[in-house]
């Protein structure tokens, strides 16, 4: 079988620089606050993972931080953005749960309308993946199922509930990569840009992270998804960005990267081993802004 031919689609992100980023609680198994954070190293980790995003094409919005919370860092969290809708984060924890508010004041002095402050927990991208036909949706250790039906009323995309079993994977974006959300190029034939229609989404992700139920409706929705092993999970690697042809990913995941290129997609290894620290890599600090 030939490689297939990807091309890739500019995109449009939402980060927040780490400065005030640190470890001083725990709310998930990655958190140690006896390991002390290299707030330099952080942020020059973050700023090479903007840089290369800018490199490739794709425009980088940022977010001022607040020193109040130290994981607005983790961008992804803050609110869901499909076809210019902002589906705002409730967060589970109180020690973050101030963030939201600092995220709807920045999309509505953007020009995003409408803007939603949610009734229901939800951790926004942490466990909303969004594919064009679909949104899968991660439930067992932060957002609330509730949140599953409001997002659908919402956005009119059907909600595929999807249950976490591993407190490790304790958000959807942990476990589960969108590698092409429908378009592409399957086979080899000329690429389609995936946001406007084609093939059929694909996914990378760690089966062991969700139920015996969930493991199944993946298996039927992506019979040819990438499945990650454990330790290329456990090094964050369907932590992951994809713009339909890239993929960035942790560079400790080594396992997943000939895979990729099996595929036709090109990944590209990313060092933010400091931010991990905090229990999230490349996705947990890149929230995407769908227009259309």
């Amino acid at each position: 079988m030939r490689t297939p031919r990807r091309s890739p689609t500019p995109r449009h992100y939402l980060m927040c620089p780490p400065t005030y980023f640190r470890v001083s609680y725990s709310i998930n198994p990655w958190m140690d606050p006896d390991k002390p954070v290299d707030l330099a190293l952080a942020h020059a980790q973050w700023e090479d993972l903007r840089d290369r995003y800018r490199a490739l094409g794709h425009t980088v919005e940022e977010l001022p931080p607040h020193p109040a919370f130290p994981d607005m860092v983790f961008a992804a969290n803050g609110a869901t953005v499909v076809d210019g809708r902002v589906l705002g984060a409730r967060f589970a924890f109180a020690e973050r749960y101030g963030e939201a508010a600092v995220h709807a004041e920045w999309y509505r002095g953007h020009g995003f309308a409408p803007v939603r402050e949610p009734q229901h927990v939800n951790e926004g991208e942490g466990d909303f993946a969004v594919t064009a036909s679909w949104l899968l949706a991660g439930r067992g250790f932060r957002s609330s199922p509730l949140s599953h039906a409001e997002a659908q009323e919402y956005f009119a995309r059907p909600v595929i509930g999807l249950d976490l079993v591993d407190p490790r994977y304790y958000h959807l974006d942990t476990a589960l990569c969108v590698l092409d959300p429908g378009g592409g190029a399957p086979g080899g034939g000329p690429a389609v840009p995936s946001r406007h229609g084609g093939g059929a989404a694909e996914v990378m992700y760690y089966p062991g992270a969700f139920s015996a139920g969930s493991r199944a409706v993946l298996a039927r929705l992506f019979p040819g998804a990438l499945i990650a092993g454990p330790a290329d999970a456990a090094a964050f690697g369907l932590n992951a960005v994809s713009d339909g042809r890239h993929v960035l990913l942790p560079q400790a995941a080594v396992g997943l990267f000939e895979p990729l290129r099996e595929r036709g997609y090109e990944p590209i290894g990313m060092d933010l081993t400091e931010l991990v620290k905090g229990g999230g890599s490349v996705k947990c600090v890149t929230g995407e802004l769908r227009l259309s």
